[in-house]
């Protein structure tokens, strides 16, 4: 069997707060999920995460309490997590001081957000991100699908699809695909992160699928509706939304640290990248996704 883990990275709601919305699957082989558990767990272990759940976007953002604390990275992991809490504790009060309850809540959830990685500098986390990234390269068994939609391609008017909805079915199609051509007689199932706001669309939808097909396949190597699972305690689940992450600043700020690494697991058939997918409506795009395509 293969598992398909699903994530996104930005909002597939017109006008949201990023440009693109990226729906993302990363592929393996049932047998080899115990190894590539151990992987990523190897990775967090080194850098004192443990059990924590990797957020890409969370991790890889300034925490501006940390950069006003006086030689922040000749202290030890603990210091440095003792010196935060209360760090963040007396920004709280501050703001307590000046603001609205609404306010406090809003830092505190921020705070609760990337309570796990304080021990780290900003350049240990994107080390970090780097080296899972890497880790992604090197395991040559999986593969990645994704749909990636430029929402500015709509100039603000409503698309005939909403892109969440595109971009599943995109990614429903390139798996079944993948099976057919990669694994003949292998079954699949969709395994995603936990999201009130699209189980029961994403389960209603995979039900369709299953009694009459994509718009451009059949699916019957494909069984079940998606299984939604807390990301928490799902590493490659984390790991998708790493490299969904990847994609999207690509796309958006043009960064290649971590794209290049995942875009090598992008599925290939020949010299062409099949399995991930830039929408930009009737414009043109010469990104690399685009090129090799």
């Amino acid at each position: 069997m293969r598992i398909a883990y699903l994530d996104e990275s930005g909002t597939p709601e017109i006008g949201g707060n990023t440009t693109h919305f990226v729906l993302l699957a990363l592929v393996i082989e049932d047998r080899s999920w115990k190894q590539k558990d151990a992987d990523v767990l190897a990775v967090k272990q080194k850098y004192g995460l443990g059990s924590a759940e990797l957020h890409a976007a969370w991790m890889n953002r300034r925490y501006a309490e940390q950069e006003r604390i006086k030689d922040f990275e000749k202290l030890t992991m603990d210091d440095r997590r003792a010196a935060m809490h209360q760090a963040r504790e007396d920004a709280v009060i501050k703001r307590a001081a000046r603001r609205g309850l609404s306010e406090i809540k809003a830092l505190k959830k921020t705070f609760q957000k990337t309570a796990d990685y304080t021990h780290l500098t900003l350049s240990e986390r994107r080390a970090f991100l780097l080296e899972v990234a890497k880790t992604v390269q090197g395991w040559t068994d999986a593969c990645i699908l994704a749909d990636c939609i430029d929402k500015t391609g709509f100039r603000g008017a409503a698309p005939r699809r909403p892109p969440l909805d595109e971009a599943f079915e995109q990614v429903v199609s390139r798996f079944h695909r993948y099976l057919q051509d990669e694994a003949p007689g292998e079954l699949g199932i969709l395994v995603e992160d936990q999201n009130d706001t699209v189980a029961q669309r994403f389960t209603e939808t995979m039900r369709r699928f299953h009694a009459s097909g994509t718009h451009w396949t059949r699916i019957p190597q494909l069984i079940e509706t998606p299984l939604f699972v807390d990301s928490k305690l799902t590493a490659l689940v984390q790991v998708a939304d790493l490299c969904a992450y990847a994609l999207r600043r690509l796309l958006e700020n043009s960064e290649t640290d971590l794209f290049d690494p995942i875009f090598a697991r992008g599925r290939r058939v020949g010299n062409r990248c099949v399995g991930i997918r830039h929408y930009r409506g009737t414009r043109s795009c010469i990104c690399r996704i685009c090129r090799e395509h």
